[in-house]
């Protein structure tokens, strides 16, 4: 999945430096390189931080979103084009996910208006290990011509604990999710959005598939640990079922086919095949990816858990 409101997904709804990864030649030639981009789904989790870092190295940027300046929404594709008109380059970030049924047909019509309008680069968020997201990653692809596309397939965010819809679960001291035992390389989005940034004003990223994790796997009961160390409370983790935390997802709003289709996809994600990590982080930054311990420590500073 890319960004769905329980693991990745740049929703428009939410409101570090920036661009500390990216390097110093990156940072020297990002506006010339670069030109104007477009950052969909401009106010969400990755989104937020991606235009902050290219604000930050002078590089003009559009921040779209349902209600924002620059008015994007996956559902109406007749304001794309004016969103895309005379930028060089597009961060792409879909609601509400790549594996949903119509994703590749969006990403299709995305490429196909974006090579019309004479965007040069897309950098494209995408789930890790996931193939029908492998799908519309194609179909953008296909339909971009000679665009640039550089696609980021992320594992599970850290910052789902802090910002995400497991935060709840952290200030009342229990965090129910269907993982099971597995474990998963969680990735900080500072990691995330400093290579986003790198691949959407550097060289060399062209065609490349990054998969981004952080540096070391370890299971929800050993993040709830973590976690409850850091905000200074008891933090358990309560393994569920996929039809049981189905149900948990609409109590909290989400549609009954919403809450399904979630349920049935962390069954798929969370089998295993996703626990290894990734040395892409360290490739493009030339750093480390942040640890998960560096990750609750500064949040826990930030005031996350205060609630």
């Amino acid at each position: 999945m890319t960004e769905n409101a329980f693991t990745r997904r740049d929703d428009d709804s939410d409101g570090q430096d920036g661009g500390r990864g990216a390097g110093r030649r990156t940072e020297q030639g990002a506006a010339v390189a670069a030109g104007t981009v477009l950052v969909t789904s401009g106010t969400g989790k990755t989104g937020r931080r991606v235009v902050e870092r290219l604000t930050a190295l002078g590089v003009p940027v559009r921040s779209g979103s349902r209600t924002g300046e620059v008015p994007f929404d996956w559902q109406d594709t007749s304001g794309w084009a004016a969103a895309l008109r005379g930028a060089r380059a597009a961060y792409v970030a879909y609601y509400p996910d790549l594996a949903v049924p119509g994703a590749a047909e969006a990403m299709a019509a995305f490429g196909r208006t974006a090579a019309a309008c004479g965007v040069r680069r897309v950098v494209l968020l995408s789930g890790r290990g996931e193939p029908l997201a492998a799908v519309a990653e194609e179909a953008l692809r296909g339909a971009a011509g000679t665009v640039e596309v550089t696609v980021v397939r992320s594992a599970f965010f850290a910052q789902n604990f802090s910002e995400g819809a497991l935060l709840d679960g952290v200030l009342g001291g229990e965090v129910a999710f269907p993982a099971g035992t597995t474990a998963e390389p969680l990735v900080d989005l500072d990691d995330l959005a400093d290579v986003v940034v790198a691949a959407l004003t550097g060289d060399g990223h062209a065609g490349a598939v990054y998969e981004l994790t952080g540096p070391r796997s370890l299971t929800f009961a050993e993040a709830a640990e973590e976690l409850g160390r850091a905000a200074g409370r008891a933090v358990r983790y309560v393994p569920v079922t996929g039809p049981a935390y189905a149900s948990l997802l609409e109590e909290f709003g989400v549609s009954g086919p919403e809450a399904e289709f979630l349920a049935e996809l962390f069954a798929k994600l969370l089998d295993g095949h996703n626990t290894a990590t990734s040395d892409d982080v360290r490739r493009v930054l030339g750093r480390e990816p942040k640890d998960f311990s560096v990750f609750v420590r500064e949040a826990a500073g930030d005031g996350a858990w205060h609630g």
